[in-house]
């Protein structure tokens, strides 16, 4: 990955969005029981454990297997079947294993290989469109497991406390994070 180019701010902006929300999703899991991470509202609703199974499987289909070329040995559909599994605790640490690897494979790209196409899951692209997808859809899921903690805990999470008059600047630096990637 270059340094001040078009394609090193995207790769550097896409890794550290990957990783702010990964903090955001452990700050919540931490805040809850096993059990009200694989409780779910009704039977068309995904638990926080079926998040976790599903993001890990998206990242590592998309980025580990489709830019990366790992094997893909995704099961789609486990991740939404399950009802119990695995502790939060093991959950998240797969997803933190997955995430760093996939940095280590968008932190080896170039600008050439970030137009090359591909396919992933019967859709074709190109690799910056694969790795806008997961990072879009990674926020997405991030964004349900924030308001579920909400919902199941009644906390004010307090990630943009900072912005707003009575916020604290002395919050943890994940919590404080510029939607912007810093400059080195």
């Amino acid at each position: 990955m270059g340094t001040g180019t078009l394609e090193s701010e995207f790769l550097k902006f896409s890794i550290d969005k990957l990783e702010q929300l990964m903090e955001q999703m452990e700050t919540c899991i931490g805040k809850l029981t096993p059990e009200q991470v694989w409780t779910r509202g009704s039977e068309q609703q995904n638990a926080i454990g079926n998040l976790l199974l599903h993001l890990n499987g998206n990242v590592r289909q998309w980025i580990l297997g489709g830019l990366g070329g790992a094997p893909d040995t995704r099961a789609r559909d486990l991740e939404f079947a399950a009802r119990q599994g695995a502790p939060p605790s093991e959950l998240l640490a797969n997803l933190r294993s997955t995430v760093k690897q996939a940095v280590a494979v968008l932190g080896g790209l170039s600008a050439q290989q970030l137009i090359e196409r591909i396919t992933i899951q019967g859709y074709e692209g190109t690799k910056l469109a694969a790795i806008y997808h997961v990072v879009e859809h990674f926020a997405g899921h991030t964004f349900q497991i924030i308001f579920l903690t909400k919902l199941l805990t009644g906390e004010d999470l307090g990630f943009y406390a900072h912005l707003a008059e009575s916020g604290s600047a002395s919050q943890p630096a994940s919590v404080r994070r510029s939607p912007f990637p810093s400059r080195p």
